[in-house]
């Protein structure tokens, strides 16, 4: 799997289905046993996060694929420490949709404003599932490829950092981990990736967990 190229990441993202919202894990039969199509979110491993009625805000994200000579890595960021909502957190580039602007345009966008990584420079190969957060964002995951050389510059008062993870790392099933913490007197669990001095969880770890499952899952359909 570490040797992967950006052609068959394509390849395996449009084998896996309709993009943008297939069935995630939880999906249960309906009384006339049609499919329940739930997108993925904090609610996989805590189902009472997910309330089907609430109105929720679309926004998107790129999963930056980096083609470098040693190997495919995702350029991911680590917020800065004052902002409000996910400080200091690790993140992809992404945002709310504003106005009548597309899913692709509005992650391209973001990823300029945040990044200063013009558009040019990326190439959109798919999309992950729709991942819906906590606080009420249904977020799509639109994954892009990058050649070096590019430019990054990034937006001071949002991006603390912008580092790269190598994809063998994210792909190795002794990388994910599943931990709980205690949130507003529950527990509630999940997922996370530690590399070295950077601590991936949360709605950016379940997206990696999707991008695992839609590269292997693909990869042993084909070897069936």
């Amino acid at each position: 799997m570490s040797g992967l190229t950006i052609q068959e990441i394509a390849s395996r993202l449009a084998a896996a289905g309709t993009p943008g919202r297939r069935a995630s894990p939880e999906a249960s039969p309906s009384s006339d046993f049609s499919p329940v199509y739930l997108p993925r979110g904090d609610h996989d491993l805590n189902p009472d996060f997910y309330d089907p009625a609430r109105r929720l805000i679309p926004a998107a994200v790129l999963v930056p694929i980096v083609e470098r000579p040693a190997g495919l890595s995702l350029l991911l960021t680590r917020r800065t420490d004052h902002l409000d909502v996910h400080a200091g957190q690790i993140s992809f580039p992404g945002g709310r949709v504003e106005g009548d602007e597309g899913l692709e345009a509005a992650a391209l966008r973001e990823t300029e404003e945040e990044v200063g990584l013009p558009r040019q420079y990326i190439r959109l190969i798919g999309m992950l599932d729709t991942y819906v957060t906590r606080t009420g964002f249904e977020v799509t995951p639109v994954v892009g490829a990058i050649s070096p050389p590019f430019p990054v510059v990034p937006d001071s008062f949002e991006v603390a950092e912008v580092f790269e993870v190598p994809l063998s790392f994210i792909l190795a099933p002794s990388s994910l981990q599943r931990h709980i913490r205690v949130f507003q007197g529950k527990e509630r669990q999940f997922y996370a990736f530690p590399h070295g001095d950077y601590y991936i969880w949360g709605a950016t770890a379940g997206m990696l967990v999707n991008l695992v499952q839609v590269l292997t899952d693909s990869a042993a359909a084909a070897d069936d």
